[in-house]
């Protein structure tokens, strides 16, 4: 049975961690407002660039002068994953999530005696998937030091698998993010990015437009630029995912931390009032005696 001493130093110590969750917490919150304000902005955006380059690539459809970026390699032989985690922990099962699809994608592809290869973006997922496909990883982008996420960053990423796509490293890629939805739902989203994958717009049928010089031609200058915006679109779905798992992880550890004082104040005083009982027997029985 632990000494008083043992029991109080444990409560201070539970204290001073329910300290720094709360405050970690209330940090998650105020992140978690800008990053869901940037994220909801930017889906209108993507939104549109989905229609647009949607209508084009249904009227270019497989013609012989359809931009590789749309019609493919001619083969899936060699798959691409861009795993997209956080860089810090603490936030929940947000990271698990994120791995746990890529890595079902993964099994899938190998089941299928596909070729695989991995870029993470973000340590966890790394550090995650290191474990089972080391040999697979061929590249980490470290955002570390980025303090808000911007178009640049997206636009890096999406230069560097441009650029092992033009040097045919891969046939097909696909990103993993959490797309967010609320502050307790982050939903783990995979998303092929090339050759690019249009949903079917609600606007069907709607309004037509006359391009210039070709529909080929401005297909194939917004290809490269749509890919750059779905990754934009994924890295700020995942701040404002992470902002909000952090947040609920942090609410449940505080809460925790308080069960928990709870119950080590009453076995405190439980021990307590056993010491003074024993002490009490022990003056009765001197006396007593005498």
């Amino acid at each position: 049975m632990p000494s008083l001493k043992d029991l109080k130093n444990r409560i201070e110590s539970v204290k001073s961690t329910r300290k720094i969750t709360k405050a970690m917490q209330m940090v998650a919150a105020a992140k978690l407002r800008r990053a869901q304000e940037a994220a909801e902005m930017a889906r209108p955006y993507a939104e549109k660039m989905n229609d647009v380059m949607g209508g084009l690539a249904a009227s270019v459809g497989d013609a012989e002068g359809a931009p590789k970026l749309l019609s493919g390699t001619g083969s899936d032989q060699i798959h691409l994953l861009v795993v997209m985690t956080s860089e810090r922990g603490l936030c929940g099962g947000f990271n698990s999530s994120i791995v746990r699809l890529a890595r079902t994608k993964a099994q899938t592809l190998l089941a299928e005696g596909k070729s695989l290869k991995i870029l993470t973006v973000g340590k966890k997922g790394r550090e995650q998937l290191k474990r089972d496909y080391e040999d697979q990883m061929i590249a980490h982008i470290d955002l570390s030091d980025v303090k808000r996420i911007g178009y640049a960053n997206a636009a890096d990423i999406a230069s560097d698998v441009l650029g092992r796509f033009d040097g045919e490293e891969f046939d097909v890629a696909t990103i993993f993010y959490n797309r967010f939805e609320s502050v307790i739902a982050q939903v783990p989203t995979e998303q092929q990015v090339i050759p690019a994958v249009f949903e079917a717009s609600e606007d069907e049928g709607g309004t037509l437009y006359d391009y210039e010089p070709s529909e080929e031609a401005v297909l194939e200058d917004l290809l490269p630029r749509g890919v750059a915006t779905q990754i934009f679109t994924a890295l700020l779905e995942n701040a404002a995912s992470e902002q909000g798992a952090r947040m609920t992880a942090m609410d449940n550890a505080t809460r925790n931390a308080g069960e928990m004082i709870d119950k080590l104040t009453i076995e405190f005083n439980r021990s307590r009032q056993a010491v003074i009982t024993n002490e009490l027997i022990e003056i009765i029985s001197g006396a007593e005696a005498l």
